[in-house]
């Protein structure tokens, strides 16, 4: 007798590994396995991965997850992935790589960055794409290899995102999703098809581009070598997912016009789920599509918001430590009142994106004075983030969204001073998302649910996701915590051409 199939294999190519983990269908995690690879930096601004690594990666983990799990592999009703997003694999008609893959940290395409502002212009740009112009792109890095590999360019089949090529493994099916499209900046975003006229002004062919699908699409079958390679069972059905911001908003069960969700780990961002792409008159937040083909995800993304955190831990640690102390840093920050002594710091340890999009931004603590000591700094360095989450989201809601809670997600939600702090700066109540596994990998779980009938629609995640209301707003912090957050603000505005003058010091 066939065991009962009762598993989702969701993959989750990031920049570090991939991750295989084992979904039942009540979206409980019940084994994972990460496989790790490195990235190569030939270049300053150079950012590579060999997609050979992504290959030994993926078929190693789901190899090694059935073996460790003792699962069956008639018992994996479906594979789906999430990957790292605005990459470029060039391969060939065979499905060979052309060259290693330029992946999302890769900046070396301002030239064509440039020529790409110079042809369209870039209000055009935003608007047509919903996303400003920037060499982070994929349309900007093929057109470098264009430029400056044009061999390897003429022998282009197709150009595929890391989640694309693991599916293509999987399935000999050149694929891609809405989500991945849409943050290559390649894709007509209100229409959810190919932009072919800025594409073909940019001497880009349409035709090097995979097929376009919802993220919930079933794209084909593991194949026979795929089969034997990986351990999994011939015409197991693969979903083609999607990109692992997409993945992450789903896994947060945003999944409804007005949700609204805000991620903290190293980096930090706010995504918000609406009908429309939200475009923002000075393009300080971007968009991308939804894992669900009726909506769209406007965010706002940070470079720096708990690595700012482990930064100032990095910094008081003695040779002897080498765990972090956060919760010794949190209970001195507990100390210090809102606000402290007016002490504000910026956060832009490494430039900035959202709202600034300023590379050459530093940090910066204003208002030191001698009184002040671990504990001052480190609750200044915690409002600092908010506040410029709390930047980000004003910006969302000039564009007229209503709001009622914030859902929060990654391990800068574990810290109740931290929650308290958002809630009070957002003046919104705090919704804790319990998950047994990233966002990502679960986001990616359930577009493969939906896409073989496991689950009616994304809607599902109200069950497989539980969430608790935690903190919120203490109207006794408001006025403080609004006079600094304007002060924040200036702050930057003060310092913007100071920043400019530091990065262009002689030698």
């Amino acid at each position: 007798m066939m065991p009962q199939k009762h598993f989702i294999l969701a993959h989750d190519l990031g920049t570090t590994g991939n991750k295989a983990t084992l979904f039942d269908i009540d979206g409980t995690m019940v084994a994972s396995t990460l496989a790790t690879y490195q990235t190569s930096y030939p270049k300053p601004n150079w950012a590579e991965q060999d997609p050979a690594d992504w290959q030994a990666a993926v078929f190693g983990s789901t190899h090694r997850l059935l073996a460790d799990g003792g699962i069956h592999p008639e018992q994996i009703a479906v594979i789906s992935f999430s990957g790292h997003m605005q990459g470029a694999l060039a391969v060939d008609a065979h499905g060979a790589p052309l060259r290693p893959a330029i992946i999302w940290a890769d900046q070396r395409a301002t030239t064509q960055a440039d020529f790409i502002a110079q042809t369209w212009g870039e209000e055009e740009v935003y608007q047509l794409t919903g996303n400003r112009i920037s060499p982070a792109y994929t349309v900007a890095k093929v057109l470098w290899i264009k430029d400056n590999q044009p061999d390897i360019y003429e022998h282009i089949h197709q150009i595929l995102q890391p989640k694309d090529y693991a599916a293509y493994l999987l399935t000999g099916v050149f694929a891609t999703d809405y989500s991945d499209a849409s943050l290559a900046q390649l894709l007509d975003l209100s229409n959810r098809c190919w932009a072919t006229d800025f594409l073909e002004s940019l001497a880009i062919s349409p035709d090097i581009l995979p097929e376009l699908h919802p993220s919930a699409t079933v794209i084909g079958g593991i194949t026979p070598d795929a089969a034997a390679a990986t351990g999994l069972k011939a015409g197991t059905p693969v979903v083609i997912g999607g990109g692992d911001g997409a993945c992450a908003t789903v896994g947060a069960g945003s999944v409804q016009t007005g949700d609204v969700y805000n991620y903290i780990g190293s980096s930090s961002w706010i995504g918000l789920s609406s009908a429309q792409p939200v475009l923002d008159p000075q393009q300080r937040t971007f968009n991308f599509c939804h894992l669900d083909p009726s909506l769209y995800c406007a965010i706002g993304t940070m470079q720096t918001a708990g690595g700012a955190y482990d930064w100032f831990d990095r910094l008081l640690r003695d040779e002897a430590q080498t765990k972090p102390q956060h919760q010794a840093l949190d209970a001195a920050a507990a100390e210090v009142a809102p606000g402290g002594r007016g002490l504000l710091f910026l956060p832009y340890l490494l430039g900035e994106r959202s709202p600034h999009w300023n590379p050459l931004a530093r940090a910066a603590f204003i208002g030191l004075t001698m009184p002040d000591s671990r504990p001052e700094l480190a609750r200044a360095i915690l409002e600092g983030i908010a506040f410029n989450l709390r930047h980000i989201l004003d910006i969302l809601r000039s564009q007229g969204v209503e709001l009622e809670a914030m859902r929060l997600i990654g391990g800068g939600g574990k810290s109740p001073l931290w929650r308290q702090m958002l809630a009070d700066v957002y003046n919104l109540p705090l919704l804790q998302v319990t998950l047994t596994a990233e966002a990502t990998a679960l986001g990616a779980a359930i577009a493969g649910g939906v896409g073989v009938g496991l689950y009616s629609d994304y809607q599902v995640v109200s069950d497989l996701v539980p969430v608790a209301e935690a903190e919120k707003p203490n109207p006794q912090t408001r006025a403080r915590y609004e006079a600094l957050y304007e002060l924040f603000k200036e702050s930057y505005v003060a310092l913007e051409s100071i920043y400019e003058k530091l990065a262009n010091l002689p030698e």
